[in-house]
């Protein structure tokens, strides 16, 4: 999920800035009564999930150690002090937790497999209670009619894998194509809806420039390595799920923010541009065979280090859906810093904000839709989108107002998009259950449902009846 420390360390100069949306005539007054069946019959609707930041059981079962648990058992690291060692016990509530999202009315659900669940050490020596763990929460899922998306790879990469130079070390596209070959022959018989990866600009900008995610590495040169490795894999990854399972639909996912710049002069939209090669361009346009867009950025012509003959052909595959992935927009401006750097809004700062600091902006998705609409791609999929607010139980009930009317917003948008000719087939809420929320931990509150991270009892919110509601004609 894009977190707000992957504003920082970018190669442009951003800040959040208020947002006025441009006037429109809507298809939809703002509050209208407009339902799900809205989008249509074939349009996906689901709720996304990780493995890391539900599943808990960290070290039971012969799993091994990932580098969020390393990371997350450093002190320092986790804003709320807190750690996924149980996260929301999913390992062991996955059954009541589906029976709970199938009950809001949704038919899709998005998980990742935790690769040192299923190679706890990376490579190798399979562990088979890791893959039993996934076949019942597949066959959980098909026995109450829920249609299983899979992700490949959301974050948690082997400890024992990063110990040995992680995603920066090339040897990483052979053992993700290990990885990925072991989890599309057992699964790929009742998964048909497959993802290759979870935001790869995040994890390769947050975990090996910045610094602020795990593993907690530095350095330009580390950097543009696991791009150009994650890259790789993306496509290898595509490749292997085509040819493993049969009637395949094959995706990757990645996070977009579209970006605006604070004045309309040279300097202004030269800062936007830089910001928007990194943030939206830097992994969807390899896989199209357009290269690395380095034109904007030329210290990213750096990556030519790591290319090898015929990698640039090898980054090439056409999928069949692209995942997008957005919460807010942004406004650029230069600066004499050669990095980006965003500061949290604040309540007084004239625009409405979530508990994460963004800015709520509906109309910024439905213009990334538009932007990513221009690229020769089958169709897009909304695999992610959602807003933390201090939810607070009363009476038994959470009354989140702020996160329905975020969800109406954004919808909107999207379906404003839809009707204008953009290829959207489907929409994942941001998330089904309140969950360890990464380097935040677990304060921030994204879910449908209210998590008592004590008892682990489960309330839903209002939000999760308004989608009940939103979505019982579609179904």
């Amino acid at each position: 999920m894009v977190r707000l420390e992957f504003l920082k360390y970018m190669l442009s100069f951003a800040s959040l800035a208020k947002f006025n949306p441009l006037t429109f005539d809507r298809m939809l007054e703002s509050g209208s009564d407009f339902k799900g069946s809205d989008f249509g019959r074939d349009f996906q609707w689901g709720v996304g999930t990780s493995a890391f930041q539900v599943e808990g059981a960290w070290d039971l079962d012969g799993k091994g150690p990932s580098i969020w648990d390393t990371f997350s058992g450093k002190e320092g690291n986790i804003k709320d002090k807190t750690n996924a060692k149980a996260a929301i016990e999913f390992y062991h509530t996955y059954a009541a937790d589906l029976k709970l999202l199938k009950r809001l009315n949704f038919e899709n659900f998005r998980f990742s497999f935790s690769w040192a669940r299923i190679l706890p050490e990376g490579s190798g020596k399979i562990n088979e209670k890791g893959l039993d763990f996934y076949d019942r929460l597949i066959d959980s899922c098909l026995e109450l009619g829920i249609e299983p998306w899979a992700v490949l790879y959301h974050w948690d990469l082997p400890q024992a894998l990063e110990d040995r130079g992680g995603w920066a070390n090339r040897d990483i596209i052979g053992w993700f194509s290990e990885y990925a070959d072991l989890c599309t022959r057992r699964f790929g018989d009742r998964v048909k809806h497959w993802m290759v990866l979870n935001e790869p600009a995040g994890f390769t900008t947050l975990g090996y420039l910045s610094g602020v995610h795990a593993p907690d590495r530095t350095g330009i040169g580390i950097f543009l390595a696991a791009v150009h490795h994650a890259c790789m894999c993306q496509a290898e990854g595509g490749r292997i799920i085509r040819q493993n399972v049969s009637g395949s639909h094959v995706g990757t996912t990645f996070s977009c923010s579209f970006v605006e710049p604070n004045k309309l002069t040279h300097c202004h939209r030269n800062a936007a541009d830089r910001l928007d090669v990194v943030l939206n361009r830097l992994f969807i346009e390899p896989s199209l065979g357009m290269g690395y867009p380095i034109v904007e950025v030329p210290f990213l012509r750096k990556i030519n280090k790591y290319i090898q003959p015929g990698d640039l052909e090898r980054l090439k595959f056409e999928f069949d859906f692209i995942g997008l992935q957005n919460y807010f927009r942004l406004i650029s401006k230069p600066s004499m810093i050669p990095f980006i750097w965003a500061n949290r809004m604040k309540p007084g700062d004239g625009v409405e904000i979530t508990e994460m600091g963004w800015e709520v902006a509906p109309e910024g998705i439905y213009k990334i839709l538009k932007q990513f609409s221009k690229y020769p791609i089958k169709e897009i999929i909304v695999t992610e989108n959602g807003a933390a607010f201090p939810d607070v139980m009363t009476d038994g009930r959470v009354h989140d107002q702020q996160r329905i009317d975020f969800f109406k917003g954004y919808l909107e948008q999207i379906l404003r998009a839809k009707r204008e000719g953009v290829n959207v087939k489907g929409y994942f809420a941001w998330t089904l259950i309140d969950n360890f929320e990464w380097a935040e931990g677990n304060r921030p509150r994204f879910g449908l449902v209210y998590n008592d991270f004590e008892t682990q009892q489960r309330t839903v919110k209002d939000s999760g009846y308004w989608f009940r509601d939103f979505l019982k004609e579609s179904v």
